[in-house]
């Protein structure tokens, strides 16, 4: 439209019963720009934390393939995006001049004319998530390395992933998919990343275990150059050091000589996965005798280091237990529930913790989970949970 006069604005505040001494001199003349159209922006709330690193340059990354929820990642977190509708239109209007900019300056205005070019009834919400890493561990398993000798890896064209690969593919910041890949034990072959398949991964933790044993060395002080020198004939060196890696604590003594501190508790674990893998239920007190003549000399095998991987009925007669991994379970909350609600009707807090814990946020405690997906009664005087709902 045609550019507003003083005299216009005047009477229009007028007609509206403003009082212009009430209002700041300066009045904004607006009009639409002819390619102003809604969806032609999006418009993205941020935290400072996240404004301030865009603004140094780093980039925000929007993750998801065509059927998941679209995530926002930093290069160390994880957000879900949500539409926020408000019942005000938002206007973008360039160089637009704010209440304050204008009573510093105060002199120079009267009628400004913008142009909006373009606005908007929503913007996108960002929550902090848990990074959804579950995808990770799958895509790996879809092709477990078998050692250098498999016949697999020589022939077949198998899934292979790449860090990018996988930046692409888990909706996570990187920070929090290197982590992970840490965490389940992954290592790089070729450039790629893989997860050893559990029976060579055992059979490499063997050869190391019985070295030790066989040259008596502490636990607490395994030298990786012997270990690459006695056992390299036997698997490739970068295996045998990526099992010290995985069941150990790496370090450096004044000398230099590079030693490993081995891990009781992850040892005696993954031995206690390898008995119970083929056995749907086992004797609860025939299993505690096995597993610890199976465990290297001079470790202890303790119950509690099975949290998260082995759940002990100790309603059947003679006690059982059976191998129950938190990461075969789903990642979402409910679905989490139902499953832990169908493989067991009552939980005690103490036996479903280690199987809800990943689920909390950043300041949620399991008890809070508890109150939102269960309910509580007392059974023989002890505090149990079950499904608020029918589970489907």
């Amino acid at each position: 439209g045609a550019m507003r006069s003083r005299a216009e604005v005047d009477a229009t505040l007028q007609t509206a019963k403003l009082n212009p001494a009430e209002l700041l001199p300066a009045v904004h003349c607006l009009n639409f720009a002819p390619q102003a159209g809604p969806g032609e922006c999006c418009l993205l709330q941020l935290e400072p934390g996240l404004c301030a690193e865009l603004e140094a340059g780093s980039s925000l990354v929007i993750r998801g393939e065509k059927d998941e929820q679209a995530v926002l990642c930093s290069k160390d977190k994880t957000y879900d995006m949500k539409i926020a509708d408000t019942s005000n239109m938002l206007l973008f209007i360039p160089g637009c001049k704010t209440p304050e900019q204008l009573n510093a300056d105060q002199a120079s205005y009267d009628i400004i004319h913008s142009q909006i070019a373009g606005f908007s009834n929503n913007y996108w919400e960002l929550r902090r998530c848990r990074p959804k890493l579950k995808k990770l561990r799958k895509l790996l398993m879809e092709d477990p390395y078998e050692g250098p000798d498999s016949r697999k890896d020589q022939t077949l064209t198998f899934s292979k992933y790449t860090t990018e690969d996988l930046l692409s593919l888990i909706q996570a910041s990187e920070e929090e998919i290197l982590h992970q890949l840490q965490v389940i034990d992954a290592c790089k072959i070729e450039g790629y990343w893989r997860i050893l398949e559990f029976d060579y991964e055992m059979k490499l933790l063997n050869h190391v275990t019985q070295l030790i044993d066989s040259e008596s060395w502490s636990l607490s002080k395994v030298p990786l150059r012997t270990c690459l020198e006695e056992l390299g004939s036997l698997e490739p060196t970068e295996m045998i050091e990526h099992t010290l890696l995985s069941y150990g604590r790496k370090y450096v003594d004044d000398a230099g000589e590079v030693y490993f501190e081995m891990n009781e508790d992850k040892i005696c674990r993954a031995i206690a996965e390898m008995l119970l893998k083929n056995a749907v239920k086992f004797n609860l007190s025939e299993f505690q005798e096995v597993w610890q003549q199976s465990v290297p000399e001079g470790m202890t095998a303790r119950l509690d280091q099975l949290k998260g991987l082995a759940l002990v009925d100790k309603t059947s007669r003679p006690e059982t237990i059976f191998l129950l991994k938190v990461e075969d379970l789903p990642e979402d909350n409910q679905e989490r529930f139902n499953s832990l609600f169908r493989i067991r009707e009552k939980w005690t807090e103490v036996d479903i913790t280690p199987y809800i814990q990943d689920l909390c946020a950043e300041k949620q405690t399991v008890g809070a989970l508890l109150t939102k997906y269960a309910r509580s009664s007392t059974q023989n005087g002890v505090k149990v949970y079950n499904s608020r709902r029918p589970i489907p």
